[in-house]
């Protein structure tokens, strides 16, 4: 019994063999049609500048000659099943493959939206999902980025895409600004005067456009005035200059004599331990002055009451 279904399962493979090598040769021509297919889409990309796009406009292009090739060869071995067969199970199947690999579908498709839309390119800086960096690598899956302080970053491209993304690098020109507190009775216009000059004479700082101040605040213990300016875009210039502005103009504003408080406070302690609490003779700080009777320490009421 298990003889003869063996033997007849081997006449079955004999019978296909010829159809497996067709399938086989099929397989390989839509190989080689689906890596040429891939290879132009690539360098297509890559003339106008766009390796990213190139890897993943080349992929699905790939896959997609794959599967009518594999499909192909299916209904060449098994002459049977009809293409519209293999349609309508690759219709129920793809339910499953696609819960089965949600994630990686969503991704590679937000990388797609993301090449097509180009909200950044390779290069830029930019801040998503609390990470900031450059641009390194725009995959099918995710997008890398380079840290400033020299750490890798893969952030899936579905968060991306759904996600808020700042791209610091978008625009040649980037502003800078920092609160600066002044003494009350300081000048105000002599004092961001001051800071403007001082300012525009840092290397970095653009003069168009140049930069301001704006009073913002009279503060309990100084006059806030926010000093603005312009500088180049990328992460290093925008640092480097910031630092320079904060020393020059804190240099510049100390030479002239105008006051750059900090906030102060002073606190008073009475300390009810000693044999001249009460007294308004003998007071201490925070007794107010007087002749009056005050209320005796605790210590002393015990004491009276012995």
């Amino acid at each position: 019994m298990i003889f003869d279904k063996i033997d007849a399962w081997l006449d079955g493979l004999f019978r296909l063999l010829p159809n497996i090598a067709v399938a086989l040769v099929v397989l390989f021509i839509f190989w080689l049609l689906a890596r040429g297919a891939s290879a132009l889409v690539q360098r297509y990309a890559k003339r106008r500048d766009r390796p990213s796009r190139a890897e993943v406009g080349g992929s699905p292009v790939k896959w997609a000659i794959l599967i009518v090739g594999v499909m192909l060869a299916v209904t060449i071995v098994a002459p049977t099943i009809s293409p519209g067969d293999l349609i309508a199970g690759l219709g129920v199947s793809s339910v499953a493959i696609v819960f089965a690999f949600k994630d990686n579908l969503q991704n590679m498709l937000a990388g797609i939206l993301i090449l097509l839309r180009q909200p950044f390119e390779i290069g830029d800086q930019i801040v998503s999902g609390g990470h900031e960096g450059t641009v390194e690598k725009i995959e099918t899956r995710a997008t890398l980025i380079k840290t400033y302080d020299g750490r890798r970053v893969v952030i899936p491209n579905a968060d991306i895409y759904t996600d808020s993304v700042v791209v610091n690098t978008a625009f040649e020109q980037r502003r800078s600004e920092y609160d600066i507190g002044i003494g009350c009775s300081d000048d105000w216009d002599k004092a961001r005067e001051l800071m403007v000059k001082t300012c525009a004479a840092v290397d970095g700082v653009f003069s168009d456009p140049g930069p301001e101040t704006i009073p913002i605040a009279l503060g309990d213990f100084a006059n806030v005035v926010r000093l603005r300016w312009w500088t180049k875009s990328d992460r290093a210039s925008q640092i480097h200059v910031f630092g320079e502005v904060l020393q020059n103009v804190y240099k510049a504003l100390d030479k002239e004599g105008i006051d750059l408080p900090y906030p102060t406070q002073v606190h008073l302690f009475h300390d009810q331990t000693e044999e001249v609490d009460g007294d308004r003779a003998k007071q201490r700080e925070g007794w107010p002055a007087g002749n009056a009777d005050v209320p005796k320490p605790a210590r002393t009421a015990r004491q009276a009451e012995k």
